[in-house]
């Protein structure tokens, strides 16, 4: 690959800001624990989780469209799970299949609403939030009187459960195994299939992509399952975690998993980035976050970065997309 190609590249700009935030916060807060196993393991953990939102929101995003409402769902799968199991007495894997399956109804209505009427996906999925999210406050104060619901450890399958989605490997979580995988899944399919290619097509010029007869509507609707069925496996692996969840479990993580996703130079208008570098963006989360906690920083500074970072990101991505636009003149 030449220079040329190197540099509009949509994962560059996050990369080096990976490689200069470790190189940071290990001057910084190399003696405080950064360094040390455990320390990776802390930040990796936070990037396993937003890492698994941001592979499919990358892609829906690359297909033109956003998902607003993954917070919610993640709350509502968690608490899906919570009240099958303790309230109906089910199995806990009864309880995942349940979220799941409510996950992909959320998908499949916000598919089908934005590829039906045309609205922005921007304003389907914000109004699927606060549905989402009323609802799941509603109906759990309505049968146990509370917004939190725990006791997960006594349903039956709680065990493998826990293997599964809440284990360890050494000090690392397995979530981040989860991450690693899906991210290489999510890659393989936008780079090396037909799927990806109608991906793209559809992000940047959706009316010519109905001409050469791509289903345009079928890709929409399949990524925004898919973006739901990634919050109901993140709310999965907090449940098991925890034993328990609460009604605001997911709040702000559909704009952390956008971020993510435009920090790795995917475009807010669609039709151009990377799957590897929405992983590269969560990995830049989960270090910052951590980051600022080894380094003694008082952690409510870090909702400051995330603005700036958003800004600087968009500001980047438009001059990738400047050069790149030069290069293939």
């Amino acid at each position: 690959m030449s220079a040329r190609n190197w540099l509009v590249r949509p994962e560059l700009g996050v990369v080096a800001a990976v490689v200069a935030a470790w190189l940071f916060f290990a001057v910084t807060a190399g003696d405080s624990g950064f360094l040390t196993l455990s320390g990776t393991a802390s930040y990796l953990a936070i990037a396993a989780e937003l890492g698994i939102l941001a592979a499919p929101v990358a892609l829906l995003m690359i297909a033109g469209e956003f998902d607003l409402s993954i917070g919610s769902t993640m709350a509502a799968s968690g608490m899906t799970i919570a009240l099958c199991t303790t309230e109906l007495g089910w199995p806990l894997w009864a309880g995942i299949a349940a979220a799941a399956a409510l996950a992909v109804c959320v998908g499949l209505v916000n598919g089908l609403i934005v590829t039906r009427t045309r609205l922005p996906s921007f304003i389907v999925t914000l109004g699927t939030l606060f549905i989402l999210a009323g609802g799941t406050i509603g109906t759990t104060r309505l049968i146990t009187g509370r917004t939190q619901v725990g006791g997960l450890e006594d349903a039956g399958g709680f065990g493998t459960a826990q293997k599964l989605f809440a284990g360890q490997i050494g000090p690392f979580s397995i979530t981040l195994l989860w991450w690693l995988g899906l991210t290489a899944l999510a890659t393989w399919v936008l780079v090396r299939t037909r799927p990806g290619n109608w991906i793209f097509a559809v992000g940047g010029a959706p009316d010519a992509a109905r001409r050469l007869g791509i289903p345009v509507d079928r890709v929409k609707i399949l990524l925004f399952m898919t973006t739901a069925l990634a919050a109901c496996l993140v709310a999965t692996f907090q449940t098991v975690q925890f034993r328990g969840t609460d009604v605001l479990r997911g709040t702000g993580k559909e704009l952390e998993a956008i971020l993510a996703a435009v920090l790795g130079g995917t475009l807010l208008t669609g039709g151009r980035g990377s799957v590897v570098g929405a992983a590269c963006g969560a990995l830049l989360f989960g270090m910052v976050q951590q980051g600022i906690v080894f380094s003694g920083v008082d952690s409510d500074w870090y909702k400051v970065f995330l603005g700036a970072v958003l800004i600087l990101a968009v500001l980047l991505n438009s001059s990738v997309q400047m050069r790149a636009a030069e290069a293939r003149r």
